[in-house]
């Protein structure tokens, strides 16, 4: 039986929200984003208003008022996103079980059965969250995860779009490559040095030779070009049982200094940190793993006070480790950052006197925000300022090439 999936995109959501709420700006540009006073602040979430003005998500707020200076920018509420994140989950499961989540905006869900209309489904999904939360989707409609993705993404707002077998190289393959899932702005600039531009191309580039460009990670884009992905989508009751996570590297060249090795543990923590995110999860346990050129390796850790699912917290401990526990007799091969002692992320958090508690939840705030900002434009999205003092070291992707894709994505493509 052909797959039938869903992916619902919630339009321009965070602004649509604070626009719900706030209806004395719904007819205005508004903008969502940080403070305004300061100058690091950007764009979270545009709605359509802002849009015709050319203002885009993750740039400066002071370039958007260049572009616009009637733009409302109002301060992110991620307790009311959530809270609505929820309802649109509660929406999709009177439909099947299997609804997973991408983002608080995005989630896929496959509506198989014995003469689904997937089309008809979708239509109905995005009439009651209109109608009933007061907001619009986009939805998707395939017989695979990566088009169905392509199809919210096609037609916005408030559309339903079907890429189908019959389809799919009339309406996916003139997409821009970097449309693709997973294909960020570098990935997309390799493809353009070789004159691919759209998926057409991609799927039409021998598999081979997208290997020899990007090693394995080419299997994966063929695949997904030409719709050979069979991915499941998972149940949203399931909970992976999750003792720990971690991450290593082999490093691009042997890690001289302490400089060196502050990089790449800000990249392996940063993987670490977004895939605790995602599981909903903090550790307080911290270990690195190092080998030296000689071969020889130790592991240290150390727990911390507090949980934490901080990308910088989690990179400052794993570096106070290494600091405190290697002489540099010789450079650095390899090295690797993981966090256990895991928790749920909804655990309380106690607060004190200082305001530490408070500083904690703006920064998983921040965190949150930028994983958002990771998963449209790609990791190369926002950067530190401490990953570009050598991108040759820091131009890895350890998140990326963790995903796991099941062996049954590559069977149409073998």
């Amino acid at each position: 039986m052909e797959r039938i999936i869903l992916h619902s995109d919630c339009n321009s959501f965070y602004a649509s929200v604070e626009c719900l709420h706030r209806p004395e700006i719904r007819d205005k540009p508004v903008a969502v984003g940080g403070d305004v006073e300061q100058r690091h602040g950007i764009i979270l979430a545009k709605n359509d208003h802002a849009k015709r003005y050319g203002i885009k998500t993750g740039e400066a707020l002071w370039q958007a008022r260049q572009k616009c200076a009637d733009l409302v920018i109002v301060p992110p509420r991620f307790e009311l996103y959530q809270r609505f994140s929820r309802l649109c989950h509660e929406i999709y499961q009177d439909y099947t079980d299997q609804v997973e989540p991408f983002g608080l905006d995005e989630c896929w869900l496959d509506v198989t059965a014995k003469n689904a209309d997937g089309v008809k489904i979708a239509h109905e999904i995005r009439e009651r969250i209109k109608y009933e939360l007061g907001i619009t989707v986009s939805i998707g409609v395939s017989y695979n995860k990566i088009f169905a993705k392509l199809g919210s993404d096609y037609k916005k707002p408030d559309a339903v779009t079907e890429i189908s077998r019959d389809n799919y190289k009339d309406i996916a393959w003139p997409l821009p490559a970097g449309d693709l899932l997973y294909v960020g702005s570098a990935t997309r600039r390799k493809l353009e040095s070789y004159c691919k531009r759209t998926i057409g191309d991609l799927a039409n580039t021998p598999e081979n030779t997208l290997k020899g460009w990007f090693g394995k990670w080419g299997s994966v884009l063929y695949a997904f070009s030409n719709g050979y992905d069979l991915s499941p989508v998972s149940r949203y009751t399931d909970q992976q049982i999750v003792k720990s996570i971690g991450n290593s590297t082999t490093t691009p060249r042997d890690l001289v200094d302490n400089v060196d090795v502050k990089i790449i543990l800000y990249v392996l923590a940063d993987s670490v940190a977004r895939r605790l995110r995602e599981h909903g999860c903090k550790g307080r346990t911290i270990s690195i793993s190092v080998r030296d050129s000689q071969l020889t390796s130790f592991t240290r850790q150390h727990t911390m006070a507090n949980y934490t699912n901080i990308t910088a917290e989690i990179a400052q401990a794993g570096m106070k480790l290494f600091v405190k526990h290697y002489y540099w007799q010789c450079p650095v091969r390899s090295i690797g950052i993981s966090i256990s002692d895991l928790v749920s992320d909804s655990a309380p958090l106690q607060m004190d006197l200082f305001g530490t508690g408070q500083e904690q939840l703006r920064r998983e705030r921040l965190d949150t925000t930028v994983d958002g900002l990771k998963r449209r434009f790609g990791s190369n999205a926002v950067r530190p300022a401490v990953l570009l003092q050598d991108t040759a070291l820091s131009g890895f992707d350890p998140k990326r090439d963790h995903t796991i894709h099941p062996v049954s994505l590559f069977k149409g493509a073998l």
